[in-house]
């Protein structure tokens, strides 16, 4: 066994109705004014209200940064950043979706008095320094499980993203209330539950820092994803199965926070950079593609992961590897997303550059259990095409 370090949010509060204890963190902490960060869509529906009236009944004051977009871009979050100064704050509140949470860490970081660091000496891995403010997050969606990781996403340029990587992202606490939850979209459920998927598949065959727990939390979770986004997709108001869902975003998040993402995730960036599609819809796109591409090197755990989902599954690896392989095909056909790119108006001409763009992700590449090369990348965009 290799050596391996494992960390991860130190408070963790899951259950349906669980909002309620943000009351009892709020005033222990003796707080005086609380940054709520998330998007618009999500304050204008009124999502929030129940976190306002915690805040209101005992006294704090707050104030709201609403205007997160998807994949945010650097001006976001400087925005972001120099509203929380304006305010004074002494909490931050991460409420809504990756993108959301993704802000609200940042915000923590840059907003505290004794930070001085900017946003460009935090990119990479590794390179925060000094204290951040208490955050707290609550997530909306069940799929990127931003809400247990130490990572930020930034768009740094027209097309291309940027990571930033550092234990001191790691909230404070994680409140995992599917009540949050029921009202998304079908295909926004489909999209954020298969990119749950895919962080347990990636977390579970990853090459550099798999690891047991890793192991153990990628299997936990992919079984509850498995077993719950089919009945969320048939029926959104089945609360149970939305925080089956939601408890498995976050196990497969704790996973793939220790045991990073590699290939999938990789070619899934320069679809959102220049298409604008969504991250979870990008992983959709070309998670079959990658996983044959992977099957030789991975073909052990996938069948581990195979015989985990359906015990009577029997086989050699290769025959394991190929159920795996069509038994996430299959959730990706009931999902109802678009699965090729010329359904996106995407240009063929752009498969090569988007191939480029995927391996200058290297960050993520280095985790693939099986070496990519440029024509592998562009030979997958290209399977996918039409």
């Amino acid at each position: 066994m290799n050596r391996f370090q494992f960390q991860t949010v130190p408070n963790i509060i899951a259950g349906l109705g669980t909002i309620q204890e943000l009351r009892h963190i709020l005033q222990e902490g003796h707080y005086e004014r609380v940054l709520v960060v998330s998007d618009s869509v999500l304050i204008e529906k009124n999502l929030h209200h129940p976190i306002l009236e915690i805040i209101e009944a005992i006294g704090i004051d707050y104030a709201i940064y609403s205007d997160v977009v998807a994949d945010p871009a650097e001006h976001i979050v400087l925005d972001a950043v120099a509203f929380a100064k304006q305010e004074n704050i002494d909490i931050v509140l991460g409420f809504g979706g990756g993108s959301s949470l993704d802000v609200a860490k940042l915000i923590a970081i840059l907003t505290h008095p004794n930070q001085h660091q900017s946003l460009t000496d935090l990119y990479g891995v590794g390179n925060v320094k000094g204290p951040r403010l208490p955050l707290i997050v609550i997530p909306t969606t069940a799929g990127t499980g931003s809400e247990v990781t130490p990572i930020s996403i930034v768009t740094t340029g027209e097309t291309t993203k940027t990571g930033i990587v550092s234990p001191i992202l790691y909230a404070d606490t994680a409140i995992l209330d599917a009540t949050f939850t029921q009202d998304l979209p079908r295909h926004i459920t489909a999209a954020t539950g298969i990119d749950a998927m895919v962080h347990a598949i990636e977390a579970y065959t990853s090459k550099i820092k798999k690891n047991p727990y890793s192991d153990m939390l990628a299997k936990h979770a992919l079984k509850l994803l498995n077993a719950n986004l089919n009945r969320v997709l048939n029926d959104g108001s089945d609360l149970e199965a939305r925080q089956n869902m939601l408890v498995g975003s976050m196990l497969a998040g704790q996973a793939f926070a220790n045991a990073p993402v590699a290939a999938v995730h990789a070619m899934a960036y320069p679809l959102g950079g220049h298409f604008h599609i969504s991250h979870g819809h990008s992983n959709a796109l070309v998670l079959t593609e990658v996983l044959k591409f992977n099957a030789p090197a991975a073909k052990q755990h996938y069948a581990e992961l195979m015989t985990w989902l359906d015990p009577y599954s029997k086989g050699c690896h290769e025959g394991l590897t190929d159920l795996f392989i069509d038994h996430f095909n299959n959730h990706l056909k009931k999902s109802g997303l678009k699965l090729k790119l010329n359904e996106f108006d995407v240009p063929e001409h752009m498969l090569m550059i988007m191939a480029e763009d995927a391996m200058k992700q290297t960050r993520l590449l280095q985790n693939n259990p099986r070496e990519m090369t440029l024509e592998d990348a562009y030979g997958i965009y290209q399977a996918i095409y039409a």
